[in-house]
């Protein structure tokens, strides 16, 4: 009974306590949840970042009455706020350096701003308003939050159509984009790993291309050209080790056009990587003692920044260096470094395939020459038995055109009075060996032949 009494005395002063409250004050708080709430569900069903981003600034744009809202998303790779959504700018990108400018201050000191006069504030970029052909009276900017407290960027209220903007305002603010920061920051991971899906799709697309291709010079054009597009650089250009000088070699770096450069593989950026197999990312390229600014001055270029790779092959042989010139938009980062390194593991064995078709060419091209110089006949079969070459002195003692010999049986071709020599081809082909004295009769009978 003690305990009963009891539990009606605490819910009486419960009761007490509540009417203390004003009805008006309940209401509010009643719609601030459901307005949270609301947004909640609402950023929930967006399957897009930018839709994401579009329900918010609808939502707080509506609830400030203000003309116009900008969400900044820091990007830590370049160290910039990026607009990806700001009404009356068509969805065009903004970006910005992430301690400029009023976003750029709430963003880096995490501590919102209310300004009556945007115009009047030294630290408001005119800039954005210039190149939008808005402009900004007053504004109001509050940094995003995420549950855990992070800053992940900063939203701007433009000209709020009631007056100027009020602390209360600014709780509110707060309280929506923190609200909404889950949603962004899970709509951000989805966008990583779908963007991180297509590199590696269009990345085995590209290795399969330039996989297939044999010719050397056109080998490495390929190369270059997909490491500068890759990595958002200026150039590119792909080192050869040369084992019999010990000299790095390209004459296929882009802009350097058919101009091929040697330099000692110990020398330079390219050479501290080659003979230490680590790869070197220098943002100010003059700063570096290891840096050889020879080649500038032979090409006329200006190298700014430089990220340069060995290139290994499948037997961990340093068979060169890749290098990549003057990123567009800051230094190379960690990411370009991871890219470069795959990339350049993958078309290694491409690189050997087509150093080795272009040392067959070679030697092809050589014996060839060597059998048009010579003065005696010189015929070769294939595996079939027909006659694959001839050369010219060949041709001349048989009295025949190429087209009359060539891919014809040698058993069709060699008839009569030369018969013999099938049997003999016959011969050696059962026995697997190929006679002193057979050879010296073979090359005498094929002068004779007519």
């Amino acid at each position: 009974m003690a305990e009963q009494d009891d539990t009606k005395v605490l819910s009486r002063v419960a009761l007490r306590k509540r009417s203390r409250v004003p009805v008006s004050d309940q209401a509010k708080r009643l719609r601030f949840a459901e307005l949270l709430l609301g947004i909640s569900r609402k950023m929930a069903g967006k399957a897009s970042l930018d839709e994401v981003l579009g329900e918010l600034v609808e939502a707080t744009t509506s609830e400030l009455n203000c003309e116009r809202g900008t969400i900044f998303l820091n990007d830590p790779m370049a160290n910039e706020l990026v607009s990806r959504v700001a009404q009356g700018t068509f969805h065009r990108e903004i970006r910005i350096l992430n301690n400029t400018g009023i976003a750029g201050h709430v963003f880096t000191s995490g501590e919102g701003l209310v300004i009556d006069d945007a115009y009047a504030d030294p630290r408001f970029n005119r800039e954005i308003d210039e190149r939008t052909g808005f402009a900004t009276r007053n504004l109001l900017c509050a940094p995003i939050r995420t549950a855990l407290g992070d800053v992940i960027g900063a939203a701007e209220m433009l000209n709020r159509r009631d007056g100027p903007f009020t602390a209360e305002d600014m709780e509110l603010l707060a309280a929506m984009t923190t609200q909404g920061s889950l949603a962004i920051q899970s709509a951000q991971s989805f966008e990583r790993m779908k963007a991180i899906r297509e590199q590696e799709l269009e990345f085995m697309k590209v290795v399969t291309e330039i996989s297939s291709e044999l010719k050397i010079n056109a080998l490495l054009q390929k190369v270059m050209d997909e490491a500068t597009r890759m990595l958002n650089a200026e150039r590119s250009t792909l080192f050869l080790n040369d084992e019999k000088t010990n000299e790095l070699w390209s004459e296929v770096g882009q802009g350097l056009k058919a101009m091929q450069i040697r330099i000692p593989n110990h020398a330079g950026i390219a050479g501290t990587v080659f003979t230490s197999s680590k790869t070197i990312n220098i943002p100010y390229a003059y700063a570096d003692l290891r840096f050889n600014p020879a080649v500038d001055r032979q090409t006329g270029y200006f190298t700014r920044s430089i990220l340069c790779v060995p290139v290994v092959n499948q037997h961990g042989k340093i068979i060169g260096v890749t290098q990549v010139l003057n990123k567009r938009g800051g230094p190379f980062t960690h990411e370009d470094e991871s890219r470069l390194k795959a990339f350049t593991a993958q078309i290694s064995i491409a690189l050997e395939n087509a150093k080795l078709f272009d040392d067959v060419a070679t030697m092809k091209n050589y014996n060839e020459s060597m059998l048009e110089s010579m003065s005696s006949g010189v015929l070769t079969l294939d595996v079939a038995g027909n006659i694959a070459t001839c050369n010219a002195a060949g041709l001349r003692i048989l009295r025949a055109r190429a087209a009359e010999i060539l891919n014809k049986p040698a058993a069709d071709f060699f008839t009569g009075p030369n018969a013999w020599i099938v049997e003999k081809l016959k011969r050696v082909e059962e026995t697997r060996a190929l006679t002193s004295p057979w050879t010296r009769r073979c090359n005498a009978a094929t002068r004779r032949a007519r």
